[in-house]
């Protein structure tokens, strides 16, 4: 009785079908190839998941930083990787500039705002070409063309091979994914047809969270820019309030004065009429004070405050200033003293720069007591000069820190002499104080006086100083 072999099914190139002896060996090649195709569809179907995940996450909202930062902790059944970075075309399509990277390495050498020319680089021919570009030994592609300044940062953050993406929508090429790890010969060429569809899928993924990030953009700016609206408006507010009240009180003063000292049946004698002159002359002083700062602000939040910027000797700037302020300070009892000198210069604006010293020593006198002491300091340190005006006058609460440098601040200490205030000094000198670059502001421990301090930087074209 004969024994009947089932055919395998398997034929060799010459045709003839295998011999018993051989059969094994064919069902061992059949098995490793359904193995291979099994692992290739269950990574197809990881693929498949993965990117459908994001894209329900993407209609969800999410952002391109968000976006990529899924992609990062995602696809690593996918792509081998350390790193991947994210870049766009510049507008005009002449650079590339570096959007997103992300690394489980530590600190990028290559991060977000590196840009580079496209035009003869090999992106440009990856573009071209719109397949996906495989370097499996950076170290090697660097020796060939050392000019590459970004394989030359990437290989210093450890990486040895990399994959780079074209990023292509609706036929419009809009940037790169680059995908890098730190074993050598990580991609391989046989792999390109799922790269090619990775891109393309991650194209349509990234351009849509780009869009939303500038959606996004756009919705905070317009937020802003109402919000400043509104401060705007309550700056006029104010302003509207300032000019009928503050302004109104003086007039009303001023006319009171003037009709009683024009009344020829009024009984003055000379004591009174002085009085009555230096009441006049004190409310005219208020109402041009209040006027130059109103008209100071209109132009600060008009962004007309121009600098006429010179150079301005710091020892005889001082000096003057001080001996001035020395003189109107008197009428009250209070010194004011310059306690240190320099021959240093300083590149400013005149003007504005002694608006600032004369807010801060006139406030140090106006709040300080009868009899008080107000000294002026002054040091060139390595990249600024500082000024310091130190009063002994009751200090301030948190709660007058926190509204000092405001618009129409109201502080909880009052003048000691009956002066008037504004409100508005110490907001403008603040602001005249930032637009040479400078710094301002005040240490004042409760019950121990004020030390009031401004810089003007000299490490810029703008604000240098040097010594003889």
């Amino acid at each position: 009785m004969s024994t009947i072999i089932p055919s395998t099914g398997v034929v060799p190139p010459g045709g003839e079908e295998p011999s018993f002896a051989e059969l094994p060996e064919q069902v061992n090649l059949l098995g490793a190839a359904l193995q291979d195709l099994a692992h290739s569809l269950d990574r197809r179907l990881l693929e498949t998941e993965n990117l459908g995940r994001i894209t329900t996450e993407i209609n969800q909202g999410l952002l391109l930083d968000e976006i990529l930062d899924t992609v990062f902790d995602s696809f690593r059944g996918i792509i081998p990787y350390n790193r991947i970075g994210f870049s766009l075309i510049g507008t005009g399509g002449r650079s590339v500039v570096a959007r997103w990277a992300r690394s489980d390495l530590g600190e990028l050498q290559l991060g977000a705002g590196y840009e580079a020319k496209l035009e003869g680089s090999s992106l440009q021919g990856v573009l071209e070409t719109g397949e996906p570009r495989i370097i499996n030994d950076l170290e090697a592609y660097l020796a060939g063309k050392p000019g590459s300044e970004s394989t030359r940062l990437i290989v210093a953050e450890g990486l040895r091979s990399s994959l780079t993406c074209p990023l292509i929508v609706n036929g419009e090429a809009v940037g790169f994914m680059f995908f890098s790890s730190i074993r050598p010969h990580q991609y391989h060429s046989q792999h390109v047809s799922v790269f090619q569809s990775i891109a393309a899928q991650l194209s349509v993924i990234v351009e849509k969270g780009r869009m939303a990030s500038e959606l996004d953009a756009k919705k905070q700016e317009a937020e802003h820019q109402n919000e400043e609206l509104r401060r705007l408006d309550l700056i006029k507010n104010r302003f509207l309030g300032t000019v009928a009240h503050d302004l109104r009180n003086p007039i009303a003063s001023i006319r009171m004065s003037a009709e009683l000292l024009a009344d020829p049946s009024a009984s003055l004698n000379l004591e009174e009429r002085r009085a009555f002159l230096h009441d006049i002359n004190r409310q005219a002083r208020y109402m041009v004070e209040l006027i130059d700062d109103l008209l100071d602000v209109t132009k600060i939040e008009s962004g007309r405050l121009d600098l006429q910027l010179e150079t301005i000797r710091v020892d005889e700037f001082l000096e003057d200033t001080v001996r001035r302020h020395a003189n109107l300070a008197a009428r009250k009892g209070t010194a004011v003293m310059l306690m240190s000198h320099s021959n240093g210069r300083v590149h400013a604006d005149p003007i504005r720069l002694r608006q600032v010293l004369d807010n801060l020593i006139s406030n140090a006198v106006k709040f300080s007591p009868a009899g008080s002491s107000i000294e002026v300091r002054q040091q060139c340190r390595r990249d600024s000069w500082k000024v310091e005006v130190k009063d002994e006058g009751p200090g301030l609460t948190e709660a007058d820190r926190r509204a000092l440098f405001e618009y129409f601040a109201t502080l909880s200490a009052k003048p000691t002499g009956g002066e008037n205030s504004t409100g508005l000094g110490m907001a403008i000198t603040r602001r005249v104080v930032e637009a040479h670059g400078g710094e301002i502001g005040v240490d004042s421990p409760p019950g121990a006086g004020s030390t009031f301090w401004f810089t003007i930087p000299y490490g810029n074209e703008l604000n240098r100083t040097w010594r003889k």
